[in-house]
């Protein structure tokens, strides 16, 4: 697999999550009162959310770097736009996960009613159930939440992390089985805007 389709696939599961289950349920873990609180309030925050667009910078475990925008009208529908030369296009439209490559002219769908539509564009954020919370850490100004997939902890990990007063996404990253890290920090942050509807359309090129 290429690093761009592994920094890729990161993003996607980041976003959408891939809910297969392939081994052990992860063990719950024990909060205090106060990290409870944080969680709640992350939560919150998350589900507060309506329209957002940013810019963002995505760093492969290589070191390769590629940028763009992403828009998210939740529920459900998110835009993930890389910038040229990358080829890659990422749509969710509120029923379909659409992943489209216009180098190798291939265009994959996964169905968002089957899967966990994660923790940016799910309907209802809620980080139990599906999810489980495996840490939650803070340093200056900055609060850093881990979690993973509950009927397969070992296909990877994501941490969010929020700039902590007031509260706001700043960046994630995404841990795969292999220990590999890909990490996508946002920038120039838009929230509650109006965002054409047409950004959350594809409609497949006719192929030569």
């Amino acid at each position: 697999m290429t690093a761009r389709l592994t920094a890729v696939l990161a993003v996607v599961w980041a976003l959408a999550g891939a809910a297969v289950w392939a081994g052990p349920a992860a063990a719950a873990v024990k909060f205090s009162a106060k990290d409870q609180a944080d969680i709640g309030k992350i939560e919150r925050y998350i589900n507060n959310i309506g329209t957002l667009k940013a810019k963002f910078l995505q760093v492969a475990p290589n070191g390769e770097t590629n940028e763009g925008h992403i828009y998210l009208s939740r529920p459900g529908r998110l835009r993930v736009e890389y910038a040229p030369p990358s080829p890659i296009l990422i749509i969710g439209n509120g029923h379909w996960l659409i992943y489209h490559d216009s180098d190798l002219e291939q265009t994959s769908y996964e169905s968002l009613s089957d899967n966990l539509a994660g923790v940016l564009v799910a309907k209802d954020v809620k980080f139990s159930g599906k999810i489980t919370v495996t840490g939650l850490k803070r340093s200056r100004g900055v609060i850093r939440i881990m979690m993973v997939m509950t009927e397969d902890p070992e296909a990877g990990s994501l941490t969010l992390t929020l700039a902590s007063d007031p509260i706001k996404l700043r960046q994630w990253s995404v841990t795969d089985p292999n220990g590999q890290v890909t990490q996508v920090a946002l920038f120039n942050h838009k929230f509650g805007i109006k965002l054409d509807e047409k950004l959350f359309e594809f409609t497949e090129p006719p192929r030569e």
